[in-house]
């Protein structure tokens, strides 16, 4: 399907995640372990801040990851301590630009894994849902910026986790409507330079792979002379739809149905509950 991975903590290089571990994001553009394909090669995107308050930057391409020597040079080039990265499979709709995560509007970014079951049924009654002010701001055609307009329509830079609790029972609600049984499977991340927001949940209970960082004081004490390391500090996080090495106690599988906020040195975790918009 595809791969994603979100950091937050210390700038650091780009390349520290996308290139160097063992197994980096783009290792899992050509030999993904967990996903639902092994290659991701229709497209990739990055969307990074420099500043929190600033609109994040973007760099996307319908390249294969592994084959697109800017990203090498970008990555190694660019610091920032939050960022968004993406590898895509494609599934309903065509490998162009415009359907490579991660999506942007104002300060927000948004990544997805995972799909609407039978999305061409509900595509109609979805995007009518969304806001007339924000349905100019559409570029693509994929089901995962439907899901970003939904949860920016249903209070995403408000209150981000119980606007994407009403964008899942919005879809679920129409889906049911359709005769779709369980139609929604999604790990997602919003972030808007402050704060890093990720879900694991799908309609049937059995949810894509998502994984987060335990703690990076750990990490710091098995290779205290690795500078990499030093430089995300102790309190880094990060989530990823794979882990990037394969280390003892580093990962922790998010549960299903279950919210990560990032803010800093805070995490907190709470159960996702999709809600029926009224």
């Amino acid at each position: 399907m595809c791969r994603w991975l979100a950091y937050s903590g210390n700038a650091v290089q780009l390349e520290t995640v996308l290139f160097r571990s063992r197994h980096s994001l783009i290792d899992q553009s050509l030999h993904s372990k967990l996903g639902a394909t092994t290659t991701n090669g229709d497209g990739f995107g990055l969307g990074w801040y420099q500043h929190p308050h600033d609109i994040p930057y973007r760099y996307r391409s319908i390249q294969p990851a592994w084959n697109d020597r800017n990203l090498r040079e970008l990555a190694r080039a660019v610091s920032a301590p939050m960022f968004v990265a993406h590898v895509r499979s494609a599934t309903h709709t065509p490998v162009q630009e415009t359907n490579c995560h991660p999506f942007r509007h104002r300060r927000w970014i948004f990544a997805h894994n995972g799909l609407i079951q039978s999305f061409p049924l509900v595509r109609r009654e979805l995007l009518v849902a969304i806001e007339p002010g924000r349905f100019s701001a559409l570029e693509g055609s994929t089901d995962s910026e439907v899901m970003f307009y939904l949860a920016m329509t249903f209070g995403l830079e408000r209150e981000p986790v119980p606007a994407l609790e009403r964008m899942a029972g919005f879809v679920e609600a129409a889906a049911r409507r359709h005769g779709i049984d369980d139609p929604l499977n999604m790990t997602v991340c919003a972030c808007d330079g402050e704060q890093m927001v990720a879900v694991r949940y799908s309609s049937e209970g059995n949810s894509r792979s998502l994984f987060h960082s335990t703690s990076f004081k750990h990490l710091h004490e098995l290779y205290p002379d690795d500078p990499r390391i030093a430089a995300a500090g102790e309190d880094a996080y990060l989530i990823v739809s794979e882990p990037l090495v394969d280390l003892p106690d580093v990962w922790a599988e998010v549960p299903e149905a279950t919210a990560i906020i990032v803010r800093g040195p805070q995490v907190e975790y709470r159960q996702f509950v999709p809600v029926t918009p009224q």
